[in-house]
């Protein structure tokens, strides 16, 4: 068995340990899931790596929801923690030799952060269960939020409730007791707990917040925790899951939303809490001009169609920012004026939608040749065809020229 030393004091960052084996890997560097290995010899794909137990250790082993610790243990990278039975085994860049007292030091901004989100995460999770009865079902630190499954749905107004009272618990800088109380003492206790537990058990305590069985590591007190921000909530498993912020996570957040608050407010010409109105506003305005200019698109293809003379041979319209919708009506409105009806909407770089109605010819096998000279696709039934084409306007004009459906390009 491996003595967890961050089981004690989880504020340890260095540490001398025997090294009780070492045995290389040969699937290579498959286990570094987080990429966090240096430049060299061992970040090479096909490089070896070596999975050394210690008689104790510092290293937190992945479990939990939490994360391993990363660092390095006698000058190797060790890039994943792993708990088997008991012993603690790090995978580590090179090998140790077995007997030798090697020293650890582990990546301290990341094993504070993982202490705070996993501080955190007990503080809003233990609040939901008191307040609403609802137990975390699932929980995952993740490289970008802390994600926690509850077991019953959550209003908005209920997770903005949650969110307050968890902060106002960090403000409060109550203290975090870790501590493994003796039977007697754990048979009083009103603790959180996913699975049934034996032997020696752990309890994480928050006055006034939460009192759950947990084998993490934790900061301090509560203070030290930082922001706590809800970001996302979504119905999963008959529950709620939530997307959360903790520390400076939470801060980079509100630095990021502040700056973009910000830009946009001087985009907008306004204070920054009257960005959502002057954006509403914005939005309603923009909404009126499309229709404006939707009306007078409109009357602009009625001139169109009102200037081809009735009884001609054909008509040919290449146009820009049609809808689907417009080619079409456009279309219909010329077949009722001529043999040939024929409407283009597009670009030569973005090719063009196309629509085409006929009643003096098979259409349809109009299009299929249409489409293979000109690399279109789409298709039809007599009198309409309809499809894409990504060849240039001029070699439209030349096609329907040389086909006679055009009388020199008109």
């Amino acid at each position: 068995m491996t003595e967890k030393l961050y089981d004690v004091n989880a504020y340890l960052t260095e540490f001398d340990a025997a090294v009780v084996s070492c045995q290389v890997l040969k699937e290579g560097t498959e286990r570094d899931v987080n990429g966090q290995l240096e430049v060299g010899e061992a970040a090479r794909p096909d490089a070896p790596l070596w999975e050394v137990a210690l008689d104790r250790t510092a290293f937190y082993p992945e479990g939990g929801g939490q994360p391993c610790d990363f660092g390095v243990l006698g000058g190797a990278r060790v890039t994943d923690v792993q708990e088997k039975d008991g012993i603690i085994f790090h995978l580590c860049s090179a090998p140790l030799e077995v007997g030798s007292c090697v020293h650890g030091t582990i990546d301290w901004d990341r094993r504070l952060m993982h202490m705070r989100e996993h501080s955190g995460e007990h503080i809003i999770s233990g609040i939901i269960c008191h307040t609403h009865g609802y137990s975390n079902i699932g929980f995952h630190m993740g490289k970008d939020c802390v994600t926690i499954d509850f077991s019953g749905p959550l209003t908005a107004e209920q997770i903005q409730e949650a969110e307050d009272l968890a902060n106002q618990k960090v403000l409060e800088n109550i203290e975090i007791l870790a501590e493994y109380p003796d039977k007697e003492t754990l048979a009083t206790l009103d603790y959180r707990s996913k699975k049934e537990l034996t032997g020696a058990i752990r309890i994480v305590t928050i006055p006034g917040a939460d009192v759950c069985a947990c084998c993490g590591t934790h900061v301090k007190y509560t203070g030290e925790v930082g922001p706590i921000k809800v970001i996302s909530a979504e119905h999963a498993k008959g529950g709620s899951r939530l997307d959360i912020l903790i520390g400076e996570k939470a801060l980079a957040d509100y630095k990021c939303r502040f700056e973009n608050t910000q830009k946009i407010s001087a985009l907008l010409s306004v204070k920054p809490e009257q960005t959502a109105q002057a954006a509403q506003k914005l939005l309603q305005t923009v909404a009126d001009l499309k229709q404006e200019l939707g009306a007078l698109k409109l009357r602009l293809l009625e001139e169109k169609v009102d200037a081809v003379e009735t009884g001609s041979s054909a008509c040919v319209l290449f146009e820009q920012g049609l809808s689907t919708v417009d080619v079409r009506k456009l279309a219909d409105k010329l077949a009722q004026k001529v043999l040939f009806a024929a409407v283009f909407n597009g670009s030569d770089t973005d090719g063009y939608q196309y629509v085409i109605c006929a009643s003096d010819r098979d259409v349809s096998a109009f299009g299929k040749a249409f489409n293979k000279a000109l690399c279109g696709r789409g298709g039809g039934k007599n009198p309409m065809i309809q499809g894409q084409v990504k060849a240039e306007q001029k070699a439209i004009w030349e096609y329907l020229t040389k086909g006679g459906v055009l009388q020199d390009g008109k």
